[in-house]
């Protein structure tokens, strides 16, 4: 059995790593970007992928089960980690799995029946939390990608702020978009410069978009949806909202897109099982970031004027 590695993976052995893993009941996606492999005689019995931080479609045949296999696409996927400077690691897999993960140097986080999370780092989670910033009174939060910052979003804070003592914003640091997340939190902060209840906390790799979540190992693909929203709520129910004393989370309706409208759902579903009331804010004129998005890349700076705060147009016209 021979160990190889690619970044990236393509031509014939990366559609023989997806009928590999399609057998295994896995989805591979299109952001592996170093993957290894371990093979015999061009078939393949295990592989493993890094997607940025996250180790993602690690599957080993069934016939290697218990032989060291899993450890070893771990092990070399973890080194080329370390050579890339990444040293903060997550994994997501099912739940019968997480033991496996975990005698291999992974440290659990949370659990849903569809999902767990993992980390790399012992005492991770609670040092992220000791290093957000303590409001006072009544709390609650937003979490948004703002990319990039809009009227909409400027309605939502302020309308949040007047209802809580402290509003904890959190813009998810993911970069999966075309601004960065330092960007995003700029122009954010600069459009609600004037709220002055807002703390802007870090996201870390702790809250994470439904866009972003793997959900490579759950076959029905609704399902998925609602695996994504029940981890992230969990996270954020169980572990970050004690933290800061969080009783309110703030979102905006979502008339567009059906995948966050059913996130919206899940959250008005599972939040009051924490004590943490969702309160659903009605979208300020149809505005959205991808309308922004659309105009800029139409040239049409009049609608974006239209659409955002003035010191995010003054950003977006310096980036053009």
């Amino acid at each position: 059995m021979e160990l190889h590695t690619a970044a990236p993976l393509t031509g014939a052995r990366l559609e023989r790593v997806r009928a590999f893993l399609q057998a295994q009941g896995l989805r591979m996606g299109e952001d592996a970007g170093f993957t290894v492999l371990l093979q015999e005689e061009g078939r393949v019995l295990g592989t493993g992928s890094l997607c940025g931080n996250v180790l993602k479609y690690i599957a080993v045949d069934p016939a290697l089960e218990g032989q060291g296999a899993c450890a070893q696409l771990v092990s070399e996927l973890v080194g080329e980690a370390y050579r890339q400077g990444i040293t903060h690691l997550f994994l997501y897999t099912k739940p019968e799995t997480a033991p496996l993960f975990s005698s291999l140097g992974f440290y659990p986080l949370i659990k849903t029946r569809d999902m767990a999370m993992l980390e790399s780092r012992k005492g991770g989670l609670e040092a992220y939390l000791a290093g957000l910033q303590q409001g006072q009174g009544v709390q609650g939060a937003c979490v948004m990608n703002a990319s990039p910052f809009t009227l909409g979003h400027r309605y939502l804070l302020e309308t949040a702020a007047r209802q809580v003592d402290t509003l904890h914003v959190f813009i998810v640091s993911q970069d999966n978009g075309p601004f960065s997340p330092a960007l995003r939190r700029e122009m954010a902060q600069a459009g609600a410069a004037d709220i002055p209840n807002i703390l802007w906390q870090d996201c870390g790799s702790y809250l994470v978009s439904a866009a972003t979540f793997p959900t490579y190992f759950i076959k029905d693909r609704a399902r998925a949806e609602d695996a994504q929203a029940e981890l992230d709520i969990a996270l954020f129910a169980q572990k970050i909202a004690p933290a800061l004393s969080i009783t309110r989370r703030f979102v905006g309706t979502e008339p567009f897109c059906p995948i966050t409208a059913r996130y919206n759902q899940r959250m008005a579903e599972e939040l009051p099982r924490y004590g943490i009331q969702l309160i659903q804010l009605p979208r300020k004129d149809a505005i959205s970031a991808s309308r922004v998005r659309a105009a800029m890349a139409a040239e049409n700076w009049e609608e974006v004027r239209r659409l955002v705060p003035a010191s995010t147009y003054a950003r977006l016209r310096s980036l053009s």
